[in-house]
C-alpha cells in the first residue's frame, strides 16, 4: 500500500452497522464511522447468499489514503438470520448477524400476518439460536373478532414457548415493555411491510425519522419504507436493527429429518414416540399426530410442519 503510513495499514477492528451492496458503514472501535467496501476475494470463498457481509458482523479492516476502508476479514458469527427469496432466484440472503434477540412485529390487519409468514421465520430464528418475541402491533385499530384472533394466536405461541407482547407503536403503548427487552442488547426487528417496524423505531430513538408509509388500500399491503438493514444505537443502551419488509421467509440449509427439531412443542414430544427417529409423518405411535388430532397441541402449528417438510411437494393436508 504504497504512500500510507504505518498506522494506516494496521487492521482498525469495527462493527458494521449499515450494509447498501457493495460499500457498508463500519463504526470503529475509536468512535469513528468508516465507508468501507469488501475485498472481492469473500466472493469467492464459496459464501452462497447474496450479501457476504451483513449488519451486525464484526469486522477487520484497512484504512485507505482517502480514509475509506477496505475490509479483509469477517469475525466468525455467533448467530445470524438467513432467508431465502420466494421468487425464482431462491437466492439466499443474511438479514442480521449477531443477534441477542429478534422481535418479530405481525399485525392482525393492515397487512395481515399469516400464521405461516410467522412459524417459518420461529423455525430459522431457533435454527441459528435466536430468541424471538412476537409483538402483535396495531392493537388500538382491531376489531372485536381481530382481538379475539390475536388472543388466539397468543395462546397457541405462548403454549409453544414463545414470549408474545402487545403493542401500539403509533400511540407509545405497550413501548416500555419493549424497551425494557431490548435494553444493553443488539436487537432485530423483522416483519412485513407496513406493520409498523419503522414506527417503532422513530418512537424508541427520537429523531431517527426513519420514513414511514401507510399500507396499500387496493391489497392491504405495505410499501416497503427501509430498503437496506441499518443499526442504531439505542438511547437506552443497545443496539437496534431496522430490516427491510419482507414478504416471503424461505427456509434455508435446514435438513428435512431435523425441521421438528425447532418446534419447540414438536420437539418435546419426541421421548413418548414410539420410534426415537420419529419424523411424525405416518409412522405407527406418533405422540404428536396424536396430540394434533386431540387437540393437545395446536394441530395448526403440527399443519405448519407438514407444510414446511412437504415444501417443495405442495402444501401437504392431513
Amino acid at each position: 500500500m504504497k504512500g500510507l503510513t504505518l498506522w494506516q495499514i494496521v487492521n482498525v477492528e469495527g462493527l458494521v452497522i449499515k450494509s447498501t451492496g457493495k460499500w457498508c458503514d463500519v463504526l470503529a472501535d475509536d468512535g469513528s464511522l468508516v465507508a468501507c467496501q469488501i475485498k472481492g476475494k469473500f466472493r469467492m470463498q464459496g459464501i452462497k447468499t447474496t450479501n457476504p457481509l451483513s449488519v451486525g458482523d464484526r469486522v477487520d479492516f484497512e484504512l485507505e489514503e482517502d480514509e475509506t476502508g477496505v475490509i479483509n476479514e469477517i469475525h466468525e458469527r455467533r448467530n445470524y438470520i438467513i432467508r431465502k427469496s420466494v421468487n425464482l432466484s431462491k437466492q439466499a440472503h443474511i438479514v442480521a448477524a449477531n443477534v441477542d434477540r429478534a422481535f418479530l412485529i405481525v399485525t392482525l390487519s393492515s397487512p395481515p400476518t399469516s400464521t405461516g409468514f410467522i412459524d417459518r421465520f420461529l423455525v430459522t430464528a431457533d435454527a441459528y439460536s435466536i430468541p424471538v418475541t412476537i409483538v402483535f402491533n396495531k392493537v388500538d385499530i382491531y376489531t372485536e373478532d381481530e382481538m379475539e384472533d390475536m388472543e388466539w394466536m397468543e395462546n397457541m405461541y405462548g403454549f409453544c414457548g414463545y414470549e408474545t407482547m402487545r403493542l401500539s407503536a403509533l400511540h407509545g403503548e405497550g413501548l416500555e415493555e419493549v424497551e425494557k427487552k431490548m435494553a444493553d442488547k443488539i436487537n432485530m426487528v423483522g416483519g412485513h411491510s407496513g406493520v409498523g417496524k419503522s414506527t417503532l423505531v422513530n418512537q424508541l430513538i427520537p429523531g431517527a425519522e426513519i420514513k414511514t408509509a401507510t399500507v396499500s388500500d387496493a391489497h392491504k399491503k405495505g410499501r416497503h419504507t427501509t430498503t437496506f438493514a441499518e443499526m442504531h444505537a439505542l438511547p437506552f443502551g443497545g443496539w437496534l436493527i431496522d430490516t427491510p419488509g419482507i414478504k416471503g421467509f424461505g427456509l434455508v440449509d435446514i435438513p428435512k429429518n431435523e425441521l421438528h427439531h425447532h418446534f419447540p412443542e414438536i420437539f418435546r414430544l419426541l421421548p413418548e414416540c414410539k420410534f426415537h427417529n420419529c419424523l411424525h409423518l405416518k409412522e405407527p405411535g406418533c405422540a404428536v399426530r396424536k396430540a394434533a388430532e386431540e387437540t393437545t397441541m395446536p394441530p395448526e402449528r403440527y399443519q405448519s410442519y407438514l407444510n414446511m417438510y412437504y415444501e417443495d411437494e405442495g402444501p401437504y393436508r392431513v
